[in-house]
């Protein structure tokens, strides 16, 4: 009997661990303002309703594929939340999983993917951040064009985030557009970002946290942002507004994978789905400015008042992913050796 009985506590504590790995849902997405509003209104109910314990790890779109690509075949990350950019790079590296049981008739076409690999879980519209207060003070005209980043008065005042930042490779994209190319023909977006933006750059910043740690500074007036960074920034009472260029925003889709693995958490499904289901989705709506995915959400609130929605949403611009990922890896190459030196 009591061999029996150690045999039992044997088995028991040899279960521990893997007992204690599904009692935790590693979720990799952005840091900043989405971290801190994950962290409020998404995760602790979550927890309290699964009993899981949500591991928040925070970084950038890149950042966060890099550690797909690392951890292949050994996957510590259950659900990747990245720019739909990187999002198709991972899809077609075979990093994602199906979604199960998502109800894709509360939500918008433009957010699915194919075979439901992924699934938009906001839109943002890419464009210039200003620091209202100088412009006013200085009598500077409102931009309203790509080309206005060119203007010697913004000589270290303006901010860009790196190519390796959906925001970067956005910026080299429309000059590109702009100028006889495009995404099939980049050479002209790397001639514009040399000759004429690269002298008025303050720094290529990739951080969040640092990039509003720059205008409240006052050493940046002027950046390459999206809607809901900068909603996020104006909700905290600081004198920033965002622009449309005339020229196009092109849309940004914050995107969410269930990571493939052997031993998938069935609740990454349930995460995804919570993330995109209309109490959650007014809410990054509201303290974000984050335009929805979900149809239910009243997109006439105040607080998507920069979102790329309504009239807005003839500004958006959407890119050809597929030509612009089959280069990607080279104009990073050549931006780290030409651009950002």
């Amino acid at each position: 009997m009591l061999k029996t009985v150690r045999i039992a506590a044997a088995l028991v504590v040899l279960a521990l661990p893997a007992l204690a790995q599904t009692k935790t849902l590693v979720v990799a997405s952005y840091g900043g303002s989405w971290e801190s509003e994950m962290r409020k209104h998404v995760i602790p109910d979550f927890e309290k309703k699964h009993g899981v314990k949500v591991e928040y790890v925070a970084g950038n779109s890149t950042d966060t594929l890099a550690k797909l690509q690392a951890q292949k075949g050994n996957q510590v990350i259950d659900i990747a939340i990245m720019d739909d950019g990187v999002m198709y790079q991972a899809i077609q590296l075979g990093f994602c999983g199906k979604i199960e049981g998502l109800n894709k008739s509360e939500l918008y076409p433009a957010a699915s993917f194919k075979d439901d690999k992924a699934v938009a879980v906001g839109q943002t519209g890419t464009g210039f951040m200003i620091n209202t207060k100088t412009f006013k003070d200085k009598g500077w005209a409102t931009p309203t064009s790509w080309n206005d980043l060119k203007d010697p008065k913004f000589k270290k005042l303006l901010v860009i985030p790196p190519i390796n930042n959906t925001y970067g490779l956005y910026t080299l994209m429309m000059f590109a557009k702009m100028n006889g190319g495009g995404e099939k023909n980049i050479e002209p977006g790397f001639k514009v970002m040399k000759g004429d933006v690269n002298p008025n750059v303050l720094v290529y910043e990739p951080s969040p946290g640092k990039m509003t740690e720059l205008f409240q500074s006052g050493q940046g007036q002027i950046a390459v942002w999206g809607t809901g960074r900068v909603q996020a920034f104006a909700n905290t009472g600081f004198p920033v507004d965002f622009i449309y260029p005339k020229e196009g925003a092109p849309i940004l889709l914050a995107s969410a994978c269930p990571v493939a693995k052997a031993t998938a958490n069935p609740l990454v499904n349930e995460f995804i789905k919570v993330m995109v289901s209309e109490p959650i989705q007014t809410i990054l709506a509201k303290e974000m400015g984050n335009g929805p995915v979900n149809t239910k959400v009243d997109v006439n609130m105040p607080a998507l008042k920069m979102a790329p929605v309504g009239e807005r949403a003839k500004l958006i611009y959407s890119p050809d992913w597929d030509a612009i990922n089959m280069a990607r890896e080279d104009w990073t190459k050549r931006w780290n050796r030409e651009v950002e030196r």
